[in-house]
């Protein structure tokens, strides 16, 4: 299989150029999660194999041949921008209200290169290109995608992503077994108290004074109810009360999620939220409603692709972490079950863009990785192919 690498890697280099155009074309004309309709259209085309078959309402799979008639190994990356105002400056930055501020603009045109070379060559096992809807939001489109028997009709049984990451250093991709990223439960908390004049707090419940003391106490979830060998993350991204300065509202709201390590976990934060939330409440006087919608489970990824992966990156001459871990969430993770005749094996992959003090990170409207991001992205998902191949390495 090394002279497999080989020439990829030589067919990658001549796809490149049209690559990062394609790069460029998508970030400059973003779309949000479940609108993803015109960048699925662009990316199919610039894969030149056809539509594909549509799934999870706005995304593709799109078929490649292999030669050899075994199972495919589908190669995904994601279709959706984020609600965020690109500040970055660059000459094709979106000018709308949304933004590729995750870096899915260079998985999608490294995904492209890969197919691409992979055609030209001729691989072992044919490819499912993925060009997945909704990552950034629930419903997830990763599960859509599962539940639509696509990967089952092409008998997938390995899945590979890659995702850009600025807290690590450039030039490395980390592999790492097991768990890499968090699950997720986005909860939203409303408190309701007694309104009325801001001069007379005594005849007054107030829900801000409530709300205030439940964003410091949520943070007991992680520091008391989670053994912090794995952690927790408990986070509150949106709060919501009052309309004047000198009246307290009845009723004050939080936004939030939590997100873990290990899925038996879950069950004691959950209730440990609950406890909070309402014992908070009533400490000030308040009654609370607690709204908890699970998003994400814990990314696990494959041990025998993650290690199968870890060599031909070396091979590619790419440093190895085998250590990084994130609290991020990723819908990637409905893609990594134990595989066999149930579904299929995951291996999710990190990519530094560089691990600099002050660097923008994921979702900050100055993130802007290089052109070079492609490339370095289109290797990863070529190591975790040859992973899925076997155990044969370079």
């Amino acid at each position: 299989m090394s002279e497999l690498w080989e020439r990829w890697q030589r067919a990658i280099a001549d796809e490149l150029p049209a690559a990062i155009e394609l790069r460029h074309r998508v970030h400059a004309d973003p779309r949000g999660s479940g609108d993803e309709e015109d960048t699925a259209r662009v990316v199919a085309e610039a894969l030149g194999a056809g539509e594909g078959i549509r799934v999870a309402k706005t995304g593709r799979a799109i078929p490649l041949p292999g030669k050899d008639d075994g199972p495919a190994v589908a190669l995904r990356a994601e279709l959706d921008a984020l609600p965020v105002l690109e500040r970055t400056g660059a000459g094709w930055a979106s000018d709308s209200e949304l933004m590729h501020a995750c870096g899915h603009d260079v998985h999608l045109a490294a995904l492209v290169a890969v197919c691409r070379a992979a055609v030209r060559i001729g691989v072992p096992r044919p490819i499912l290109a993925v060009l997945q809807p909704r990552e950034e939001t629930s419903p997830s489109g990763a599960l859509d995608v599962v539940e639509s028997g696509v990967l089952a009709e092409y008998r997938v049984d390995a899945v590979i992503g890659a995702h850009v990451q600025p807290r690590l250093a450039n030039g490395v991709v980390s592999a790492v077994p097991g768990p890499v990223n968090a699950s997720t439960d986005e909860f939203e908390v409303v408190l309701h108290g007694q309104g009325g004049h801001a001069g007379y707090p005594h005849l007054l419940r107030d829900p801000i004074l409530a709300l205030s003391q439940l964003v410091v106490s949520l943070q007991q979830l992680a520091s008391r109810r989670v053994d912090p060998v794995f952690g927790a993350v408990c986070s509150i991204g949106r709060i919501q009360a009052g309309t004047a300065a000198n009246v307290v509202p009845n009723q004050a709201s939080a936004f939030g999620s939590l997100r873990l390590m290990r899925a038996q976990d879950r069950e004691r934060a959950l209730e440990g939220l609950g406890e909070i939330v309402h014992g908070t409440a009533r400490a000030h006087g308040c009654t609370a409603e607690l709204r908890v919608s699970p998003c994400e489970p814990v990314l696990h990824n494959d041990p025998v692709l993650a290690v199968g992966a870890q060599r031909w990156l070396v091979r590619g001459r790419s440093d190895v972490d085998v250590d990084f871990r994130s609290f991020g969430a990723d819908d990637f993770a409905h893609y990594c079950t134990d595989g066999g005749d149930e579904g299929t094996r995951g291996l999710m992959m990190f990519v530094g863009l560089g691990d600099t003090a002050g660097a923008p990170s994921l979702h900050d409207e100055r993130f802007l990785p290089p052109d070079e991001a492609v490339a370095q992205v289109a290797n990863a998902l070529v190591a975790g192919y040859l992973a899925a191949l076997g155990p044969a390495g370079p």
